[in-house]
């Protein structure tokens, strides 16, 4: 339990953080003109030039073979020598239990390479310290996982299969108790090194949990039916996610879930998936505050999203805040919502500096752009009544396209107590929408050549 000591310094106070965010001017930020300094300081690691093969620890490509101690062997090695890539040929290797990387390891998989984890839980143990769904504690090993490594990467053209509609995804219909179980404890501010579960509770794995990284590079594999979130970095600085494919279906399989992350490159990927596509986040409720760190100069460009939920989302875990967010030229198909920025009156934060532009969005279920402060709370079916109020500022969404909207086409909701402020809609066009779009509890919005179903749309001068 030595690592939980660097988690128990006491964070901010709701009162202090509240303070902090509301009632200041809108920061305007840099815009657009702020993405080459963003990008000149995401550099990808490099590794020294030593491979060390996974067959040669004991691994065989045959799917039926125990490949995870083959794994460990190489990647200790590989770490122990300064550094280098885990090879891992083409072939199907069966790994009953995690890998955990560790600093100056690439895990390659060649073309032709086919990772597919095992489904027993025991292999999963002993309990790591985790984020889960935003809040701290000890659980079951996601399938690859890092803590606290300096240049790490999954690199690559092969596969990697989490088995998690075979496994731990069926989870999802008996965690409801676990579940609020550990958001009670995070709001209480229950210490971390107590928050221990694991063996005997049903709390999903991420395929990859990336935990206080630093130079991290994920590219070109692609990733298949994850047990929930697919790819999950929490508190990395300097990350690079680029033609990485994912395709999973089972319940909560977001694409990629930034968490309380710094300087974050996400590009040329393809998000075919149950959940949000790219899914901004900074802990939930007390965690987040007690933290303090938001995700910030994260930049998407040029993804294709297939998705069921959300394509470009920021929350609903945002207590730490988000800003200086930025995506472009990317394409969404089908989901509830095109774009959707989600916080509420439980989990305060606050959301800023959000630049969109050039993005095509087919039909979606219910809005194309849905910013609200109104996002389900705690437990499933409501609030809990609080009043820690988010706020959301300076938001800009220029040269958008969308098709039918099966409920509004925009839905601008803010909150009489903290209204939403500073928002920016231009050359927006949206095919049709199933009823009109809505606008409450805005200040300074302006909406400048914006149609839904053909009508300009302009914002009631009483809200």
């Amino acid at each position: 339990m030595a690592l939980v000591a660097l988690l128990l310094v006491a964070g901010c106070s709701r009162a202090d953080v509240l303070q902090k965010w509301t009632g200041r001017p809108a920061a305007a930020g840099a815009g657009w003109s702020a993405v080459p300094q963003i990008l000149h300081r995401i550099v990808p690691p490099q590794f020294p030039d030593r491979d060390y093969v996974v067959t040669s620890y004991g691994a065989v490509g045959d799917g039926h073979v125990n490949c995870q101690p083959a794994f460990k062997k190489a990647i200790d090695q590989c770490n122990a020598e300064g550094g280098g890539r885990i090879v891992v040929p083409a072939g199907r290797y069966l790994v009953n239990g995690p890998i955990h990387l560790k600093a100056n390891v690439n895990l390659h998989l060649e073309k032709g390479a086919y990772v597919k984890f095992g489904t027993n839980p025991a292999d999963y143990l002993p309990v790591v310290l985790v984020r889960w769904e935003g809040t701290e504690m000890f659980n079951y090993s996601p399938l690859i996982y890092a803590y606290q490594a300096t240049n790490v990467a999954i690199t690559g053209e092969g596969t990697i299969d989490g088995s998690g509609a075979a496994g731990f995804a069926p989870w999802k219909k008996i965690q409801a108790p676990e579940s609020n179980r550990i958001r009670t404890m995070g709001e209480k501010g229950v210490p971390v090194c107590e928050r221990v579960f694991g063996e005997g509770y049903h709390m999903r794995l991420d395929l990859v949990q990336l935990f206080g990284c630093k130079n991290v590079l994920i590219e070109g594999v692609t990733m298949l039916d994850s047990p929930f979130w697919v790819n999950h970095l929490v508190s990395c600085i300097n990350v690079t996610i680029r033609k990485v494919k994912v395709d999973s279906h089972n319940p909560n399989s977001d694409g990629v879930d930034p968490e309380s992350c710094v300087d974050m490159l996400i590009e040329d990927c393809d998000f075919n998936c149950e959940d949000d596509g790219v899914a901004i986040k900074s802990g939930r409720d007390r965690d987040g505050w007690r933290l303090g760190q938001p995700s910030e100069n994260i930049i998407v460009r040029r993804c294709k999203i297939n998705t069921y939920c959300g394509g470009l989302c920021v929350g609903s875990e945002m207590s730490g805040g988000a800003r200086n967010i930025f995506w472009e030229d990317c394409d969404i198909v089908g989901g509830e919502n095109g774009l959707f920025i989600k916080a509420n009156a439980d989990r305060g934060g606050m959301i800023e500096n959000v630049w969109i532009r050039n993005i095509n969005i087919g039909p979606c279920r219910r809005n194309a752009i849905h910013i609200t402060c109104h996002y389900d709370g705690y437990y499933k079916g409501g609030y809990r009544g609080n009043k820690f109020y988010p706020l959301l500022q300076n938001m800009h969404i220029t040269n958008l396209k969308a098709g039918k909207a099966g409920e509004e086409g925009i839905r601008l909701f803010g909150q009489a107590e903290l209204p939403m402020r500073d928002i920016q809609l231009k050359n927006v066009t949206i095919e049709s929408q199933g009823r009109t779009s809505q606008y409450d509890f805005l200040q300074n919005v302006t909406l400048d050549n914006v149609k839904a179903g053909g009508k300009l749309q302009s914002v009631p001068a009483t809200k």
